[in-house]
């Protein structure tokens, strides 16, 4: 286990695409939040000036930063290109959160305690904000979108074996050893699959992952970038690591039998 990383070692990465009636409010509530974390607006080409607003709030703040992407290929993406900016700047811990408001920055301090195991004397790799553990919370969605989350989320602890209850979920802090420990770049899943790979790929290198309660609520400006697409690669690829993985168990169990 690594030292307890310091706040002023934080960067938190938010991925935009037509954010622009978001992306001052958010980038105000995490400088408020976490004053000494620094952040970095990754913007994908956004045709309503996300990134001008963006760059206009570097011009006043050094702890703003942003990296301009010239053409919108999905969170995965930004994500990965978010990730080698900051471990290549130096940084300790990286976190993921949403442009919308959606993560609410007020709750940053509880994925970082539990990273320096603040309470519990033994910190973990990866922080997952997680809406289905208790005192995990949503707000203004609709059932059918509930269901969604808990039924992916569900099919996903059976097919790949882990227990993790939200393991779609894009509010987390990852040690930067983590991302240094896997792939990350050879991630090729977009949406909510992202997030499961990532996850995944962490605890098959063995890094400890623990979930920590968090309220997510639904965007009130700006249109959800969430799509049947989004959902079906989710299904698709689950179902495939899952088949793999069982095939693996197969082998391993007839290879002891027949010794």
């Amino acid at each position: 286990m690594t030292d307890t990383p310091s706040t002023d070692h934080v960067l938190v990465i938010i991925p935009t695409y037509n954010e622009s009636a978001n992306i001052e409010e958010i980038v105000a509530r995490v400088n408020q939040a976490q004053p000494e974390a620094h952040i970095l607006v990754v913007d994908d080409g956004s045709p309503d000036g996300t990134g001008k607003i963006a760059d206009g709030l570097a011009e006043r703040d050094g702890r703003i930063n942003v990296l301009h992407r010239t053409e919108k290929s999905g969170l995965g993406g930004a994500y990965v290109a978010g990730f080698d900016w900051g471990l290549a700047a130096g940084y300790d811990v990286l976190v993921e959160m949403d442009a919308d408001g959606s993560h609410a920055p007020e709750q940053l301090g509880r994925l970082l305690a539990a990273l320096r195991g603040t309470g519990t004397g033994y910190g973990a790799d990866l922080v997952l904000g997680s809406r289905w553990v208790p005192g995990g919370a949503i707000v203004n969605w609709p059932r059918s979108r509930e269901l969604l989350s808990r039924g992916g989320n569900f099919y996903t602890r059976v097919a790949l074996g882990v227990d993790i209850r939200d393991i779609t979920g894009g509010f987390r802090a990852y040690r930067r050893q983590v991302l240094e420990g896997i792939d990350y770049s050879g991630v090729v899943s977009e949406g909510y699959c992202f997030q499961v790979d990532l996850a995944w790929r962490a605890l098959l290198a063995g890094f400890r992952v623990v979930e920590v309660p968090i309220t997510f609520a639904e965007r009130e400006r700006g249109e959800s970038k969430m799509s049947n697409a989004i959902v079906r690669e989710a299904l698709v690829r689950v179902t495939q690591w899952g088949v793999k993985r069982r095939a693996r168990q197969l082998r391993t169990a007839f290879s002891s039998d027949r010794r």
